[in-house]
């Protein structure tokens, strides 16, 4: 797992191309695009302040977005290039290409220190192809290549993979930026033999998404708390009715196997036994929720939805996450986003919260987590928060990550 990082090399005069990851929630205001989260940029300013003070010649690519291989002009990276240039403290040059004459001639007036940011590499269906000839083109005249995108680690796609090997071909150094290289360490070396107890919250919709996981840390945690609508399949797999609640019925026996193997193993594994409930309602051919309620029983009725777990489980949970000496939490607990049900989630976020000033060493898993969090005004009281979605999934399962086996081993 060990890779070179920024800090192992020299950086002085040379030419970089970092990959990064911009893939950031921008949204309409006044006929332009703006910034609704910049935590992902913020990721990247310990990796540029470094590389900018060993005078390194920076060039940047990034995506945002889906564009599906067109210039899409709600995807361009050029709000992120301001954005960055105010947070970082000098100026970021962009560029509206990100291969070709005019990407080579911004990249060649750079001097040490400088800051370029190209356009979205998603423009070219070329990007997820990993086609060799747009790789080339990206890494003309590159004399490094950093890899600061663990979001994006989970493609091998010509800006995280093909450059890597086009650069590694020909002698260059490709390494690990400081945040990729955090996330390697809590997300693999932290928890391959974390301080006990060692407490697993899971959230989110599908049971499918995350069974793999589970699966996994079933070797490995005391406790696994369960919540958001996957908890539904697993009430499912104990002989529990769960009303009109997302569920996946093809699912229950895998469930049930994860609750066998947590037998079998002693490991706790707690599903809510209380919910807040809602009557779903189709109005004007749009779904929505109706009343809401506490529901106390663990069989949900038949014509409500679980929405939220309830308030005697957040407690539970609250019991066991303060015990806790190493906790791991990916996905919410409801539907957050509805203020309505995201009592279990920000109750949740607090505990952990409260774990970590109490000691415990705390790792967000990404995606929907880190935003409730931040939502909640808690993202600086974690000890991490993953900036990678699917990748951080992918890594915690066990698998090779693309981007990350792609850098030079130490």
């Amino acid at each position: 797992m060990a890779k070179l990082t920024i800090n192992d090399i020299d950086l002085r005069g040379k030419r970089v191309l970092a990959r990064v990851d911009y893939n950031v929630p921008m949204a309409e205001q006044d006929g332009m695009m703006v910034i609704n989260d910049d935590t992902r940029i913020r990721a990247t300013l310990p990796t540029l302040r470094l590389m900018i003070e060993r005078g390194a010649r920076i060039t940047l690519a990034a995506h945002l977005g889906r564009p599906k291989g067109e210039r899409v002009p709600s995807m361009s990276l050029r709000p992120v290039a301001d954005k960055l240039a105010g947070l970082i403290g000098q100026p970021v040059a962009f560029c509206d290409r990100c291969v070709g004459q005019a990407a080579e001639d911004a990249a060649a007036k750079l001097e040490d220190g400088g800051l370029l940011l190209l356009e979205n590499v998603r423009y070219h269906a070329e990007e997820e192809a990993n086609d060799p000839a747009f790789a080339g083109q990206l890494a003309k005249g590159t004399d490094i290549f950093v890899n600061d995108a663990f979001g994006a680690a989970h493609r091998a796609h010509a800006s995280t993979v093909g450059v890597a090997n086009l650069i590694a071909a020909r002698g260059g150094q490709c390494v690990a930026g400081l945040l990729m290289e955090r996330e390697l360490q809590f997300l693999g070396d932290e928890l391959e033999s974390p301080e006990r107890p060692f407490v697993v919250i899971l959230g989110g919709a599908k049971v499918s998404d995350k069974i793999k996981v589970i699966d996994r840390l079933l070797e490995k945690a005391d406790t696994i708390l369960i919540g958001g609508a996957m908890a539904y399949t697993f009430k499912l797999a104990k002989g529990l009715t769960v009303g009109k609640s997302l569920v996946e019925p093809d699912k229950v026996d895998v469930a049930r196997a994860a609750l066998d193997k947590a037998a079998e193993r002693g490991v706790q594994f707690l599903i809510p036994t209380d919910n807040i409930i809602a009557e779903p309602t189709e109005i004007d051919g749009k779904f929505a929720f109706g009343d809401h309620r506490v529901n106390d029983s663990e069989n949900i009725p038949v014509d409500f939805e679980g929405v939220d777990i309830g308030p005697k489980s957040a407690e539970v949970f609250r019991g066991v996450v303060a015990g806790a000496r190493t906790i791991l939490w990916n996905g919410p607990m409801g539907i957050f986003e509805d203020e309505r049900f995201a009592g279990g989630t920000f109750a949740v976020a607090k505990s952990v919260c409260e774990a970590t000033a109490n000691g415990a060493k705390s790792i967000i898993g990404g995606g929907d987590s880190v935003k409730a969090l931040n939502n909640a005004g808690l993202g600086d009281q974690v000890t991490f928060m993953s900036t990678g979605g699917g990748a951080s999934l992918e890594f915690l399962e066990g698998k090779a990550l693309p981007g990350v086996a792609a850098l030079t081993d130490k």
